[in-house]
């Protein structure tokens, strides 16, 4: 669990359940979702998915979204990597093997928010915008805002090219010449700068190349990798 709060679920699926419909072996999928959610006490029905295409856009989820991607890739929300809401019952969740998920949650708005972290997202400071939709929609105040990281490729494994140097002004760290990205201090940096609070912020530390008996990883198992799904509701 990431959060622990009466009015919110807020949770990470690990191995053996792929909850992937298109990655990895996909015949259980739908079977890993339901035993998933249901653990959650979350209705497979109460599921808004995405398309993920790793880059910066942000979907405002409502009753309607309620079922997309849920039952099938080709029904997911188009071209989103963050979500959020401030309705009840409605199950935001994204997918990720080394990728960072993050986990926003306003206690005084009741919103929340859930994001697909991965390089070239971080790039487009989806984090920030993601927290700037939160403000817009829902008058939140980021200094109220809680977040949390869940489990992701860390820097011990995630070798980079040196032209991140230019991608990011911090979180790319050189070791025996060799270039490594830290993408939760890139986006702690960027929640920080939004107007979070360092003690707001929490994360999994747990890398998930490093943990790859219990995460899916792609860095470690290429194309037949499957998916972990974050999950965030408001009860």
């Amino acid at each position: 669990m990431i959060f622990t709060h009466p009015d919110l679920i807020c949770a990470c699926s690990k191995k053996p359940l792929n909850t992937s419909l298109v990655y990895g072996e996909t015949i259980r999928s739908l079977n890993n979702r339901k035993a998933f959610l249901s653990g959650l006490g979350v209705n497979l029905d109460a599921l808004v998915c995405a398309k993920q295409v790793h880059a910066a856009n942000v979907h405002y989820a409502v009753e309607a979204d309620k079922g997309s991607g849920a039952y099938s890739y080709d029904s997911a929300i188009v071209e989103t990597d963050a979500l959020i809401t401030d309705r009840k019952n409605i199950a935001l969740a994204i997918f990720t093997a080394d990728c960072l998920s993050i986990f926003l949650y306003d206690p005084l708005n009741k919103c929340i928010g859930i994001i697909h972290a991965g390089w070239k997202s971080t790039r487009e400071r989806i984090a920030a915008k993601t927290v700037e939709r939160l403000k817009n929609e829902f008058n939140s105040k980021p200094q109220n805002i809680l977040a949390g990281f869940g489990p992701s490729l860390k820097s011990c494994c995630y070798e980079v090219g040196k032209e991140f140097n230019g991608y990011f002004s911090s979180g790319v760290i050189k070791r025996e010449g060799k270039f490594y990205c830290d993408l939760a201090a890139i986006n702690r940096k960027e929640l920080l700068d939004a107007g979070l609070r360092q003690e707001n912020i929490t994360e999994s530390g747990i890398c998930t190349a490093c943990r790859n008996d219990e995460y899916f990883s792609f860095r470690k198992e290429k194309e037949s990798c499957g998916r972990m799904m974050s999950v965030i509701m408001i009860r």
